[in-house]
Order: structure tokens, then sequence, then C-alpha cells
């Protein structure tokens, strides 16, 4: 008997916007990347983080309206008995054909059952759809998780920016930046 939750996925619409706000995107990690600079580049280190960081973004982090994002943005939705449990929201940029990939939230009861990768591949097969070439997105340092679940999907790092945050809540943070072919 399989005890996982029968999920659905479908592009969101308005009346999702509050729901998708309320998702709770906070994580708890017992690594970081520390980014070691070398002669021919960088390195990500993985480093123990004791205590465990916990990391809950601000409010002003996020949009403040979502009603907004929803129309400028293609935005899938992951649900469960009719509760949005998760979401992606991509746009396209067309002068290279790029697909990025704005913000990709999953509820925590829902984390480790595939559905960030499922909303993931929806995002990327509108991407191919519509002509973008490569899917791009931006994390931190100290959110391995979602690292290691991006390289999963076939992310790769592509770059990074020790500079990204600064005069922000999460100044310190260095931004990784990671891509894959579509």
């Amino acid at each position: 008997m399989n005890d996982r939750p029968r999920i659905a996925y479908r592009p969101a619409s308005p009346e999702d916007a509050r729901r998708i706000a309320a998702i709770d995107d906070s994580f708890t990690t017992g690594t970081v990347f520390e980014v070691e600079a070398g002669p021919d580049g960088f390195a990500l280190r993985p480093v123990a983080a004791e205590p465990p960081l916990v990391k809950v973004f601000p409010t002003e982090d996020h949009d403040e309206d979502h009603d907004e994002d929803l129309t400028s943005s293609h935005v899938e939705v992951a649900t469960h008995d009719g509760e949005v449990c998760g979401f992606v929201a991509v746009r396209v940029e067309e002068w290279h054909s790029r697909l990025v990939v704005e913000q990709i939230t999953v509820a925590p009861a829902y984390r480790g059952l595939g559905v960030g990768s499922a909303l993931m591949e929806r995002a990327c097969a509108h991407g191919r759809r519509v002509g973008a070439r490569t899917a791009w997105l931006e994390t931190s340092n100290v959110n391995v998780p979602a690292v290691r679940a991006y390289r999963r999907m076939g992310f790769r790092l592509c770059g990074l920016d020790t500079t990204f945050y600064v005069g922000t809540a999460s100044e310190g943070e260095i931004a990784l930046f990671m891509a894959k072919d579509l």
C-alpha cells in the first residue's frame, strides 16, 4: 500500500495567490557551503552548521502583490486535497532564450516526496514550449537542501556573487547561480 499523498499539478489561477503566499518556505540545514576562492575560480565546501541553521525568510523579502506575480510569470501549483502545497514561478528572458526560475516552494510536509521535481519538470516543459534553451535559478550557499535538490534535477553551478545580498536580511550569504540545458 502506498501512503504517499496524491498530488495534482495545474497552472495557477488568481484565486491561488493567497494560498501560495501562505506556504511556509523556511528550511533547516545542518550543513552550509563555504565558498573558497582559488587561482582559477571558486569551490563549494560543505561545512557543518552547529547548531543547525534555521532560515525563515522575512516578509519583506517576498513580493507584496502575489496577484501581480501570477499575471507576470508562468506559475504552476501542486495541490493535495484541494490545498496548494507547492508552486513554481518562472519567466522567460527572450533575448537569450532563458527560463528564469523566480521561486519554487514546497510546504514542509510535502518535501522529499518529489513535488519539487514534478513542479520543476512542468516549469521546464513550459520553457521548452516557448523556446527557452536554458533554465536558470539563484539560491544561497546556506540553502544546501535546495542546492542538493537542484543538482538531482540536473542543475549545475554556473556562477556566484559574493555581494548579491549586501544590504538585505540575507547579508553574509553568497548567491549561487545554477543552470541546466532544456
